[in-house]
């Protein structure tokens, strides 16, 4: 039950962001309470808009990634537009932006200039090589960072080609460890009255996400450097995943010895194989990463000769550790998925009813459940040019000389 406001209530953030890193950072402030207010550019906006799912030209990308937020649409390079932009960064505690390094400054928005007009204002930069070293000049995106990273190449059948994750890990972990940065900046701030620049790359952030490959490298003297292994770690025997009769996926994570023995147990007990189970060789970490291409035949010819269904539950039963691959349409359906809330649904002034993936914050006090949807391109732009103090005149004006710029559904909804 709520009984607290959100953490961040209070705090205005200037979202200068577009596609994913900047705006998944800034949705999650706003789940968080802040009062986000997304900038973009007319008429394409968000490039995050072109991007699939579409519905009555609608993104279900952004729809998912700016949840939660107010949206104004500005020609900054129109002086107006300039002068309005600098009235919301006065206004704001956070700007967050994810352009090229050096973009911003050209066109007066770099953190110095806005620091001069707000000196406690938490400015978070995000790219992909950050504002600093030999290429911080260079685009990219998630891709180019997971490729760059060394965990691409850690991934797939050896000898192949690495496949694509499919879930952009650079732009979403960055993003995360953005909120934590700029949390972060928000309390150092209550001291020092002032705020400061943060500098998150992609390529930063999935280099230190190697909780393995690195310290297994400089520790071994250069001489280990982890490859592609497929289907399981052969530095962490039993943790893979195989293939049940039926054809269905499955994992299983008996790598910790105590979950070895009963799994060891379970499969010799059905299989008639005494040996597995009594074999002491495989009762360290060390001794069944060592004797990991005699466990793995006998794995997979067990999972093999049952469905997974049969499997999950004879594993579930001795307290093995283990699940299905699920498709998406499983996940929807699982049971612990909609028990924790993880998929919400809004009202669209669109679409109508819509059905997005939560965030994962989960506080005693409080609900970060986010139920207002995504702005209609420049929904917001009279209501906070009036909060600034522009004249009815003033905002008039700025929307016939296309200063200010909405869709179409904005005022045939009466929503701006």
């Amino acid at each position: 039950m709520a009984t607290q406001q959100l953490p961040l209530a209070g705090i205005r953030v200037i979202d200068y962001t577009h596609f994913l890193a900047g705006p998944y950072l800034t949705r999650c402030l706003a789940a968080l309470g802040a009062e986000v207010i997304k900038i973009e550019r007319p008429t394409s906006g968000d490039a995050g808009r072109d991007h699939p799912y579409f519905i009555q030209g609608q993104s279900g990308y952004f729809l998912q990634q700016n949840m939660g937020k107010e949206g104004v649409c500005i020609n900054i390079k129109d002086p107006r537009g300039l002068e309005m932009m600098h009235k919301l960064v006065r206004s704001a505690d956070v700007f967050v932006e994810n352009y090229r390094p050096g973009a911003l400054e050209k066109l007066g928005l770099g953190y110095e200039k806005l620091a001069e007009q707000n000196l406690g204002l938490v400015y978070c930069s995000i790219s992909a090589y950050g504002h600093t070293g030999p290429d911080s000049h260079r685009p990219g995106f998630g891709l180019i960072a997971e490729a760059k990273s060394g965990i691409m190449a850690m991934v797939g059948e050896p000898g192949e080609a690495p496949p694509l994750l499919r879930v952009a890990l650079g732009d979403l972990y960055t993003g995360i460890h953005g909120v934590a940065a700029v949390c972060a900046a928000l309390l150092g701030r209550v001291k020092s009255g002032r705020g400061q620049h943060i500098d998150m790359a992609l390529y930063d952030t999935l280099m230190s996400m190697h909780e393995y490959a690195v310290q297994c490298y400089t520790l071994s003297g250069g001489k280990e450097i982890p490859q592609q292994t497929g289907h399981d770690l052969p530095t962490s025997t039993l943790y893979g995943v195989f293939t049940a009769k039926d054809g269905d996926h499955l994992v299983i994570a008996a790598q910790v010895d105590d979950a070895w023995r009963r799994f060891a147990a379970l499969v010799a007990g059905q299989t008639g194989n005494a040996a597995f189970a009594a074999d002491a060789r495989l009762h360290t970490a060390a001794g069944r990463n060592e004797h990991r291409l005699e466990i793995l035949p006998v794995v997979r010819a067990w999972v093999a000769g049952m469905s997974a269904a049969e499997c999950l539950a004879a594993l579930d039963a001795v307290d093995v550790p283990c699940a299905k691959v699920q498709r998406i349409d499983e996940v929807l359906a699982d049971p612990q998925i909609q028990a924790r809330g993880m998929l919400i649904e809004q009202d669209h002034p669109v679409l109508g009813k819509v059905r997005l993936p939560n965030l994962p914050f989960r506080f005693s006090a409080c609900d970060t459940t986010q139920t207002t949807p995504a702005p209609l391109m420049g929904q917001h732009n009279r209501k906070l040019a009036a909060e600034l103090g522009y004249t009815p005149e003033q905002i008039e004006a700025m929307v016939r000389d296309g200063v200010l710029h909405a869709e179409k559904a904005v005022a045939a909804l009466g929503l701006g």
